[in-house]
């Protein structure tokens, strides 16, 4: 029945046209989902429902903003033109509906309120993704409240919606925790309310789940499918343990040739980490910074030059974003517009190169597994761990700031099932 349907839905994109046939695949994958959403209830297709879904979405870091577009326009299709229900029907109206219309005074109190959020995030030194994800969680709450006036928000509003996201959101633990910390800092640092007792708000549960570890042959092999700087930025990951953003994120003066050292700064939870070059990369290293150099140059000469520096820097030291000691080590092909000041600088390599890169890899490599960037970092320790060093060097090479979190790859030596003999081989 269920296939079926769909079926005939990818009959009725077919005869539309107005949907690239090899796009129509991934429309028939987002209305599944939806339909999954609804648990394949009719009654619950309703304008509800679909921005529900699309919160979800949106709320899935896995899910890009292009996907969420994607589905949105999938979802809309399959209701609007295919079952042929008005998603903007309206409802009767009732004294609830008319005490929460959106009216211009509360779109006003709610761009200030934004506006005030992003300049506490950016008074307080976050990140741009950091500024992106919380500007988007306390606008979907705006939409939850349906514009209710901000400052007659109270604590319970937070735990309902908290509460909704975790029963009808569909989010994992990881997002759920996001939009906490997202709207406590609303509520603390711009509405100045606190929020006391969060226990009966439900909590998606963490899942725990064993890294994928990769052999050392896998490694090598995996490595041989990389080229140029994505090569060089998968042996510093596997190499010395890096996070992807800390690979990206190294600078000149983080390098030290002399003494073979690597400076990790500002690394998960603000700590400074010192890591080994591998002898084997110091060669082909060192002509990558002097490429590097090259570039720089070049833009200085163009009238540019500059690239972002953390923590207001460049107010305190206004020629220090030119200087170069501050430039990326992974610099990107082309200049671009900083979203925050409008200078046009040099911003480092987007993660998602290296993701397609090293996912390229993967496939070309037929590894089974499912490999990503970090998974280089997870072999890493892995590997130090198989070779008899010991549990706290490793938590000190990684960056970890508690043991039982290094303590994770004990458990994948532990448990390998095949170094394991059944007892029906003893019969």
């Amino acid at each position: 029945m269920k296939t079926e349907l769909l079926r005939d839905f990818e009959l009725f994109l077919i005869k539309l046209g107005s949907v690239p046939e090899d796009k129509i695949k991934f429309y028939i994958y987002w209305v599944r989902r939806f339909l999954k959403f609804c648990n394949y209830q009719f009654d619950n297709i309703n304008q509800k429902n679909v921005s529900q879904y699309l919160d979800s979405l949106e709320a899935d870091e896995k899910v890009k903003d292009w996907q969420v577009k994607q589905a949105a326009d999938a979802v809309i299709l399959y209701v609007e033109k295919y079952l042929n229900r008005s998603l903007n029907q309206a409802l009767s109206p009732t004294k609830d509906s008319e005490s929460t219309a959106i009216d211009p005074k509360r779109t006003l109190q709610w761009k200030q309120t934004l506006e005030e959020a992003k300049d506490a995030i950016r008074l307080r030194h976050f990140s741009l993704s950091t500024e992106k994800t919380y500007l988007g969680w306390i606008s979907r709450f705006k939409t939850f409240l349906k514009d209710r006036d901000p400052n007659s928000l109270e604590a319970n509003d937070m735990k309902n919606y908290l509460t909704h996201l975790a029963r009808f959101g569909r989010v994992s633990a990881s997002t759920q925790n996001q939009a906490f910390n997202a709207l406590l800092f609303l509520y603390r640092h711009i509405l100045h309310k606190e929020v006391e007792d969060l226990t009966s708000v439900p909590r998606a549960k963490r899942r725990i789940n064993l890294p994928t570890v990769l052999g050392r042959d896998e490694v090598k092999n995996l490595l041989s499918h990389l080229n140029g700087v994505y090569l060089l930025m998968g042996q510093l990951m596997y190499g010395c343990g890096l996070r992807l953003m800390e690979c990206l994120r190294l600078r000149i003066k983080d390098i030290d040739f002399e003494n073979s050292l690597l400076m990790v700064r500002s690394g998960k939870g603000e700590k400074d980490r010192a890591l080994m070059i591998p002898a084997r990369i110091k060669e082909e290293f060192s002509k990558h910074i002097a490429s590097v150099k090259e570039i720089h140059e070049q833009d200085l000469k163009m009238g540019y030059g500059e690239v972002y520096l953390p923590d207001a820097l460049d107010k305190k030291y206004p020629d220090a974003p030119r200087e170069w000691g501050w430039q990326w080590v992974f610099p990107a092909e082309k200049l671009s517009v900083d979203p925050r000041t409008g200078k046009v600088m040099r911003w480092h390599i987007h993660p998602s190169a290296i993701q397609r890169a090293v996912k390229e890899a993967v496939i070309k490599t037929g590894l089974p597994k499912k490999a990503s960037c970090h998974t280089l970092r997870h072999s890493f320790a892995t590997h130090l761990l198989e070779a008899g060093h010991n549990i706290r060097t490793i938590q000190e090479l990684l960056g970890h700031k508690h043991v039982n979190t290094t303590m994770i790859y004990t458990h994948v030596i532990r448990k390998r099932p095949a170094e394991i003999r059944s007892p029906l081989d003893g019969l």
